[in-house]
């Protein structure tokens, strides 16, 4: 029905009296039924959004890929997973997250196929935009799921562990794809995706409760008009954008190409750096949203963690930069654990706006989130590439100077989120101030 707002039909940590003896089992039932599906659409995005890491030297030996060749290919991910967010946001709302992320998991299945068979490049890109396009709702139809179907005080640690349980995708991206790729190949690693991707999608589809929907009183307009004339998510967004998009890019493809090309890793090496930048992706999640919840209990929101965390973002980066002699992982394992911090973006979002408009404001942030990976992703190897490879390696100062000019945009983004700036369209009955 048109204008609707899907509800779930069943509340269980609501009841009361004798009902309240059987929360425990009902809880774990929806852990089973509901959490759990959706982690494992969200593993599933990530480890989609990661592994170029791993395959990127077999794609360029066959297919003779240059740098720019293989941002374009890697990034292009990110450029339709964020084309879709606000449609996907919407329809999430509308919906629910049990019939928009079961449909759209396919083209992700289709996808993966396509990938898996392609004998060209243009081929690969298009299959891996399906990829991007399949993968788009997971992590906005998770959060909209754990929102709608658990109690409000375990919204924040149940955020965590779904982003830290979905960034084990890109754990299995590292030495777990490497022992794929030897036995069945590339092609073969991405036929076993698209069979996932389907079974997760009818998981989600048989498993999930169905739910009731109820008239909304506010159309779609009006609710992306709100998030997006909010002064608030103005000064979130760059900062979130920046970093987080950074992380990604760097740890999904650009991460492996600096072990290879300017520290001179072997494969093996650079895999178990991948791997463990990869445990500290998940394990950042965890730490960053038990950290969020307990100062929460003393008065402090997660805006003020979100700006320490950017700033050890970019003391990480610039040791990067600057080759500080320190062991080559531990700066990478820093930008990794940074690229959770989705987990503090997402609860500060949950303080602007009402849960009706969770799946909308989810998806917002995350245009700017998945449009700047893009961006940094591609226009990294678009600078790489005006340095000539020597012995098949691009120069260390092709990196660095790739590298430091995205640090100083996101100092920029820094700034303009700490520094009070008066900004129009503030609205008096604001919650938080700025």
């Amino acid at each position: 029905m048109a204008g609707a707002i899907w509800r779930p039909s069943l509340a269980p940590w609501r009841a009361t009296g004798p009902q309240r003896s059987r929360a425990f089992s009902t809880d774990w039932l929806l852990i089973l039924r509901v959490f759990l599906p959706f982690v494992a659409a969200y593993y599933l995005s990530f480890l989609f959004r990661t592994i170029n890491a791993t395959i990127a030297a077999p794609l360029t030996y066959e297919f003779g890929l240059g740098a720019d060749d293989l941002g374009l290919l890697t990034s292009i991910y990110f450029l339709t997973f964020a084309a879709a967010q606000i449609p996907i946001g919407v329809l999430v709302d509308r919906y629910g997250p049990r019939k928009i992320q079961s449909v759209v998991l396919m083209a992700a299945a289709a996808g993966a196929a396509l990938f898996a068979v392609s004998d060209n490049f243009w081929l690969l890109l298009l299959g891996r935009a399906l990829i991007g396009f399949g993968a788009s709702a997971a992590l906005t139809a998770g959060l909209k799921a754990v929102v709608l179907w658990f109690p409000a005080e375990q919204v924040p640690l149940l955020n965590g562990l779904m982003i830290m349980l979905g960034s084990f995708g890109a754990v299995t991206a590292t030495l777990p794809a490497e022992y794929l790729l030897v036995s069945i190949g590339w092609r073969g690693l991405f036929e076993l995706l698209a069979i996932a991707s389907v079974g997760c999608a009818l998981a989600i589809f048989l498993l999930v409760p169905k739910g009731t929907c109820s008239f909304a009183a506010k159309g779609t307009t009006i609710g992306l008009r709100m998030i997006y004339s909010d002064p608030r998510f103005w000064r979130l967004a760059p900062l979130s954008a920046t970093c987080i998009g950074t992380a990604w890019a760097l740890q999904g493809l650009w991460a492996a190409q600096w072990f290879a090309d300017v520290e001179g890793l072997d494969r093996s090496e650079l895999l178990r750096n991948l791997f463990v930048m990869a445990i500290a992706s998940s394990a950042g999640a965890l730490v960053l949203g038990v950290a969020a919840q307990k100062l929460r209990r003393h008065g402090i929101g997660p805006r003020p963690l979100l700006g320490l965390v950017a700033l050890l973002f970019f003391v990480a980066q610039l040791a990067v930069i600057l080759r500080v002699p320190l062991p080559s992982s531990v700066p990478w394992i820093i930008v990794a654990a940074c690229g959770a911090a989705t987990v503090l973006s997402y609860a500060i979002l949950g303080d602007f706006f009402p849960k009706e408009l969770a799946g909308r404001a989810t998806a917002a942030l995350n245009v700017f989130h998945i449009g700047c990976a893009f961006l940094v992703q591609y226009l990294v190897g678009f600078l790489i590439q005006y340095w000539t490879p020597q012995q098949g390696h691009y120069p260390e100062i092709g990196y660095q100077t790739a590298f430091a000019v995205n640090l100083a945009v996101q100092l920029g983004a820094w700034f303009w989120f700490i520094i009070p700036v008066p900004l129009r369209g503030s609205r008096a009955g604001s919650k938080r101030p700025l």
